[in-house]
């Protein structure tokens, strides 16, 4: 398991399998793609917001947006396994990874009808903080109803 921060050299591999995201969640919100038949990353992994891909074999298998808040805190804005990877925890492995490398306080978010991803989120968030987190669904001003998962984890010196 190997993971890199998205940067010139693979923002084109990170662009590749968010295609896979955008298709996979179209139906959930609404979206279509472009006239190329290309989704729009969003977020666009600029400011704040970095990317990381989980490469396994050297075959690219999954990707995560986040967005660093100050001063130690970051929200989850997109995570996506291939299909072809989602097994052995892999995705579980893959974020708490970054849990453990980045520390701090963690929000994710998922939108009404994402069942699989909020009982996803569910399991790892559980199992990571041994359910040492909070839980709450509310109206989000762009995504409508969400379920929200949020803990803090002190990085190890």
């Amino acid at each position: 398991m190997n993971i890199v921060k998205v940067d010139d050299s693979n923002a084109h591999v990170y662009a590749n399998l968010y295609q896979g995201y955008g298709a996979e969640f179209s139906k959930i919100i609404d979206d279509k793609p472009d006239a190329n038949g290309l989704f729009d990353i969003y977020p666009k992994l600029e400011g704040s917001v970095t990317g990381y891909l989980l490469y396994l074999d050297g075959v690219p298998a999954a990707i995560t947006a986040i967005d660093e808040k100050p001063p130690i805190a970051y929200e989850i804005c997109d995570f996506y396994v291939l299909p072809c990877f989602r097994k052995n925890k892999v995705g579980k492995r893959f974020i708490s990874s970054l849990f453990e490398r980045l520390g701090g306080s963690w929000e994710i978010k998922q939108v009404a009808g994402a069942d699989h991803a909020i009982s996803f989120w569910r399991d790892v968030v559980s199992d990571y903080t041994s359910d040492n987190y909070a839980e709450d669904v509310y109206e989000d001003h762009k995504w409508g109803t969400v379920t929200r998962q949020r803990f803090t984890h002190e990085k190890n010196a």
